[in-house]
């Protein structure tokens, strides 16, 4: 089935197209390199793996209800709405606010991969080149996997968001080297991982588990990356350099916060919009969700360098101020160790079912006997 079946709304286009400007920059330099992104390039080729494989995609997912997700993180729960909502009707609001999160991960998993190839062409040191290269190459498996859980297990897929599609129509059209760090490693892979993270640890459904604890592996490295080389880079700007960065940050961290309010899915259940904004704005959920989802990005805009006067004011007025001293290396640090448990847990259960299955045969042929 083509997955324009699959969209509540059909695209109007099966493409889009984003003009490019910049230049593509090569380095006949082939032997100096900064260790730490040498070290990280090298991280990024150990790193690869197959979605095909790593993922147990054998594991059964109930489409209309994919995430566990509970009642009261819906934004209709507890309005007049909900009370006219019968059993099924909570399971499709279940299924499609689960479709339209993946959905969201799936179209800024091939922005990132877009992106990344970006950086590959326009950044002008080849250490941060060669790291780019595994990063586009991590995107779209990434991209692969969200495809294939939404084709397969839920079978339903929500357009990309306004204000994603903004955001990555202003950092692609960008000509300067360093705004896809800016706006992908940076705001749309901070505000994933933070989203990513909070699925991760809160569902008890098994496949959506391994997914998001894989991808959030890679996603590590690549904040990583963009924090080693923007630090760099944004030592050497003027005052006047760095407050233009600043304010790409406010207006991309506003255009973040308000992609987050699923309002689409409501208006799919027959709400007007502005009331479906209202009610999502109501949501104590919602307001939780958005303070945790920048915990990724505060700290690193405060750790590269811009922290000017609006920025904070920005952060103040968003509730997310304090998140800037939060630790993204410990983080990162146990979002590594979070897959690897998993890859640990699943290998065990590997060699019991291969010892159980060894016993069988040989029980069996003294049986036999």
């Amino acid at each position: 089935m083509s997955t324009r079946d699959l969209y509540t709304t059909a695209p109007s286009t099966s493409t889009w197209q984003v003009p490019a400007s910049g230049a593509a920059r090569f380095s006949w330099e082939y032997e100096d390199g900064r260790e730490r992104l040498l070290a990280l390039y090298q991280k990024g080729k150990d790193k690869q793996w197959d979605g095909a494989t790593r993922i147990d995609w054998g594991l059964d997912v109930d489409p209309y209800d994919p995430l566990g997700t509970p009642d009261e993180a819906m934004s209709l729960y507890g309005t007049r709405h909900w009370a006219k909502m019968t059993e099924k009707d909570k399971g499709d609001l279940r299924r499609h606010y689960s479709s339209w999160q993946f959905s969201q991960f799936l179209h800024g998993e091939q922005g990132a991969m877009i992106c990344a190839a970006r950086i590959v062409e326009s950044v002008p040191d080849l250490d941060a080149k060669f790291y780019s290269a595994t990063q586009t190459m991590d995107e779209a498996r990434h991209a692969e996997i969200y495809g294939r859980f939404l084709h397969e297990k839920i079978g339903m897929l929500y357009p990309i968001n306004d204000n994603l599609k903004g955001l990555l129509d202003d950092t692609l059209r960008d000509s300067r080297w360093d705004m896809p760090y800016l706006g992908m490693q940076v705001l749309i892979e901070g505000l994933a991982l933070a989203a990513f993270g909070m699925i991760r640890d809160t569902t008890d459904k098994p496949l959506p588990k391994q997914i998001l604890a894989y991808v959030m592996q890679d996603e590590a490295r690549h904040v990583a990356f963009g924090r080693m080389a923007l630090r760099d880079y944004y030592r050497q700007l003027s005052d006047t350099e760095l407050r233009e960065r600043e304010e790409f940050v406010i207006e991309g961290c506003y255009l973040m916060r308000d992609r987050l309010r699923g309002v689409e899915v409501l208006e799919n259940f027959g709400i007007p919009k502005r009331e479906a904004e209202e009610l999502s704005e109501q949501s104590e959920f919602l307001h939780l969700f958005r303070k945790l989802l920048f915990s990724r990005i505060v700290p690193c805009v405060k750790d590269i360098g811009l922290w000017g006067e609006r920025l904070q004011k920005a952060y103040l007025d968003m509730g997310v101020f304090d998140l800037g001293d939060s630790s993204l290396d410990l983080l990162m640090t146990q979002d590594e160790e979070i897959a690897e448990r998993l890859d640990a847990e699943r290998f065990a259960a590997e060699e019991r079912a291969r010892v159980t299955e060894v016993a069988d045969a040989i029980a069996e042929g003294a049986a036999g006997e």
